[in-house]
């Protein structure tokens, strides 16, 4: 927030949202984790920037500037917390989520008995456009999965790439769980100790299939690094805690997509779909798909597998009282 604070000093006038420090170190104390106390932090610098280039003291906010904070939102020439301009437009789910966290934000001063200029309940939402999420074919995902030890020339990093992928239809984990994830998290059978979202415990489940190309990956590591997945070569290979990007495995899901020519998009995050999915399909407890993925709502879990238009199909036929 420096550059803002720099402005500020220039025009006394402006009156910035008070007490930001404060808010996101309460949240840090309450053990959040540093991802999400970043996104916290950014979210409300895009507010201050927008409250800057408007010339709102955050003292006399009114409705009608949080209506026309969500305008700003929705545009295609807002700035980014970096004070650079943006030409995509945010998605329902993104807007949401920052005016959440303005939200909490002002939550925290009332808590706290600062004055505020008007009530959290006030700040409205925006209606979500109801996606219907695609997952490829399960002939597909396993072709994506197999692919990166035929397409890569360098065989440790084809073995590794396809372990993530394997690991990742596996458990339903997210990239970021995966990424972050060490040995020891994980026992000889196969179970995987994650702390996850919001810093929740759960535990997910290796495959057979999936343990066996672990055990074939961990087998050729000389090393004793702590992280899973390592970068093997370019300027992080000699770090000492190195682990590999979230960026580098998501440009090769898209790239090995196209070379085999998926047609749905597909990214780490469709093979955590997928996987909700293709449980869905086969009768798995929603109840337990849910704790699997790590969902603290059963809501949010529905969202990952009312794809499965084939098993509700096959349950319309199976169950209906008039089947003919």
């Amino acid at each position: 927030m420096n550059k803002i604070k720099n402005k500020i000093k220039k025009k006394n006038t402006f009156n910035p949202p008070p007490h930001l420090d404060e808010f996101l170190l309460s949240i840090q104390t309450d053990n959040y984790s540093p991802e999400t106390v970043y996104n916290y932090e950014r979210d409300l610098t895009v507010f201050e920037n927008f409250l800057f280039e408007e010339k709102i003291d955050f003292d006399k906010l009114t409705k009608r500037d949080v209506l026309n904070y969500k305008a700003y939102l929705s545009s295609r020439d807002r700035k980014t917390a970096s004070e650079k301009v943006s030409s995509k437009r945010l998605g329902s789910y993104t807007i949401n989520r920052m005016l959440s966290s303005l939200r909490s934000y002002i939550n925290f001063l009332d808590d706290m008995d600062y004055s505020i200029p008007i009530s959290a309940e006030s700040i409205k939402l925006i209606k979500n456009k109801k996606k219907h999420p695609q997952v490829a074919e399960l002939e597909d995902l396993i072709r994506l999965i197999e692919c990166p030890r035929k397409l890569e020339k360098d065989k440790v990093v084809g073995l590794r790439n396809q372990v993530m992928l394997e690991m990742l239809f596996s458990t339903g984990m997210r990239i970021s769980e995966l990424i972050n994830l060490k040995r020891e998290q994980i026992n000889k059978s196969g179970k995987i100790f994650i702390l996850g979202k919001g810093r929740k415990e759960r535990f997910v489940y290796l495959t057979p299939r999936a343990k066996k190309v672990l055990d074939e990956y961990l087998a050729l590591r000389k090393d004793t690094l702590p992280y899973l997945f390592i970068p093997l070569r370019g300027r992080n290979a000699k770090e000492k805690d190195r682990k590999i990007s979230a960026n580098y495995l998501q440009y090769k899901i898209k790239r090995y997509r196209e070379i085999l020519g998926i047609n749905v998009p597909t990214s780490a995050h469709s093979l955590r779909h997928g996987f909700a999915t293709y449980l869905a399909e086969k009768g798995a407890n929603p109840a337990a798909i849910q704790i699997l993925l790590g969902h603290e709502s059963l809501d949010t879990t529905t969202r990952y597998v009312h794809a499965s238009d084939r098993y509700a199909e096959e349950t319309h036929r199976k169950y209906h009282p008039l089947d003919g």
